[in-house]
C-alpha cells in the first residue's frame, strides 16, 4: 500500500497590507457617518450608536497587528468598507484560481516536480468564488494537470479535510498525487462595518502537494494518519447562499449574509473539542506529548492557540513549538495552519513528529500527524 507524503508547499502572499491603525482609523470614521445619519434614532433610544475600535482592542481580543487583503481601497473607505474587485469576464482566470495557481506552483517547485506528476487537484476553501464550474478545475486546466478536480468547503477546516482525502486516494492507489490548494479571500465575507469582527480575517492561498512516499526526490513529511470530525453549530456561519439573495420585504442589507459568530460560545464549545481531539489521535498513534516537536494549528485566535498548546503539551508551549503567524497575517481560515506549516517545519530534524490541525465553523476539525524525513 502506497504510503501518503508531503513534497512541497506553497503559499501566496497579497501586496496590500492594512494595518490595525488604518482598519480603526477607518472603522471609526465609518462609526462617525454612521452616528451622525441616525442621529434622531439613537438620540430617542431606538438606535444604539456605534462604538469606535482600537488597536488595543484588536491585539487584545486576537493578537492580530495586520493582515494581507487583495484589496484595501475599498475596504478603508468608510462609504464603502468591502473589497472593491473588478468584475472579470468569463474568459479571465477567476480571481481565487489566480491566487491558487501562484501557490501550486511554488509548492511544485519546491517538490521538484512538473503538474504531469499529479492526478488531482482539490479546492479547499471556505468560501467559492462561484457555486460552478467548479474553482478546482479551472486550476487544473491554468496548471496543466491531468486527472480531475474538485472543490471541497468545510470552512476553516477545509486544508485539514483535503489533505485526509488526498492522502486516502494516495494511499488506496488510485492516484499517484494531489495538489490540496486553498485560496481564501476572506476579506470579501467578513462584515468590515461590525466592530466585533472587523479585525478578524485577511486573504491568502495556500498549496500542499501530497505524493506517494517512493516519488519523493528531496525532504518530505510522511503522513502517519488523518483524523476528522463534525459536529453541527449555527454559531459560526455565513448564509449568502443561492437560496437566501434577500429579504421576503426586498430588503438585501442582511447581516447575516456575511461571517457571523458568536465568539463566546466559539471559545466555550469548541476548545474542549479539539483539544480532546488532538489528544485522542496522538493516544491512538500511540505517540507521547514528549515526541510532538511541533503544532501547526489553525490561526484564528491567539488565546484559544495558547490554550490548545498547553492542554496538548501538558504546560507552556515552548518559542516555536507552536508558531502563530496570526500578528501578520491575520485569520486566513482554512489557510492558517498550512502558512505556519509552510513557513515553520524546514528546521525539523529526520524523524521528528509534528501535528497540523485546523478548526472551526461546522463545528469542524482536522488534524494530520506528520514525520520529518529529511
Amino acid at each position: 500500500m502506497p504510503t501518503p507524503v508531503i513534497t512541497g508547499t506553497g503559499v501566496f502572499t497579497p501586496e496590500d497590507i492594512i494595518s490595525n491603525a488604518e482598519l480603526v482609523a477607518a472603522f471609526n470614521a465609518y462609526a462617525d457617518l454612521y452616528n451622525a445619519e441616525h442621529a434622531e434614532q439613537i438620540a430617542a433610544g431606538t438606535l444604539a450608536a456605534k462604538e469606535h475600535s482600537s488597536e488595543e482592542f484588536i491585539v487584545k481580543a486576537s493578537g492580530i497587528e495586520q493582515r494581507h487583503v487583495v484589496d484595501k481601497t475599498g475596504v478603508l473607505d468608510p462609504r464603502v468598507m468591502h473589497p472593491l474587485l473588478r468584475q472579470r469576464s468569463d474568459d479571465e482566470p477567476s480571481i481565487m484560481a489566480e491566487m491558487a495557481v501562484t501557490a501550486a506552483r511554488a509548492a511544485l517547485k519546491q517538490a521538484g516536480k512538473r503538474p504531469e506528476d499529479v492526478s488531482a487537484v482539490i479546492c479547499a476553501a471556505s468560501n467559492m468564488e462561484r457555486a460552478y464550474p467548479a474553482v478546482a478545475i479551472e486550476i487544473q486546466q491554468l496548471l496543466g494537470v491531468p486527472g480531475f478536480a474538485f472543490d471541497m468547503n468545510v470552512a476553516c477546516s477545509s486544508a485539514t479535510f483535503g489533505i485526509q482525502a488526498a492522502a486516502d486516494m494516495v494511499r488506496s492507489g488510485s492516484i499517484k498525487g494531489a495538489l490540496v490548494v486553498n485560496p481564501e479571500i476572506c476579506s470579501a465575507h467578513l462584515e468590515w462595518r461590525d466592530r466585533d469582527c472587523h479585525f478578524i480575517f485577511g486573504d491568502v492561498a495556500t498549496a500542499v502537494l501530497i505524493e506517494t512516499e517512493e516519488a519523493a526526490t528531496g525532504p518530505y513529511f510522511k503522513i502517519r494518519s488523518t483524523r476528522c470530525a463534525t459536529e453541527f453549530s449555527n454559531n459560526i456561519r455565513n448564509n449568502n447562499g443561492y437560496l437566501r439573495r434577500s429579504r421576503p420585504d426586498g430588503m438585501k442589507d442582511r447581516r447575516d449574509m456575511q461571517f457571523m459568530q458568536n465568539g463566546r460560545k466559539v471559545f466555550k464549545e469548541v476548545l474542549p473539542m479539539v483539544s480532546a481531539h488532538i489528544a485522542d489521535h496522538m493516544a491512538d498513534e500511540g505517540l507521547d506529548a514528549a515526541e510532538l516537536k511541533r503544532l501547526w494549528l489553525h490561526q484564528a485566535n491567539k488565546t484559544m492557540n495558547d490554550f490548545i498548546g498547553r492542554k496538548v503539551l501538558g504546560r507552556e508551549p515552548e518559542p516555536g513549538e507552536q508558531p502563530n503567524i496570526l500578528q501578520d497575517y491575520a485569520n486566513t481560515s482554512s489557510a492558517g495552519s498550512i502558512i505556519a506549516f509552510s513557513k515553520f517545519s524546514d528546521d525539523l530534524k529526520d524523524g521528528d513528529r509534528g501535528l497540523i490541525c485546523s478548526f472551526g465553523a461546522g463545528y469542524s476539525v482536522g488534524s494530520v500527524l506528520v514525520e520529518r524525513h529529511a
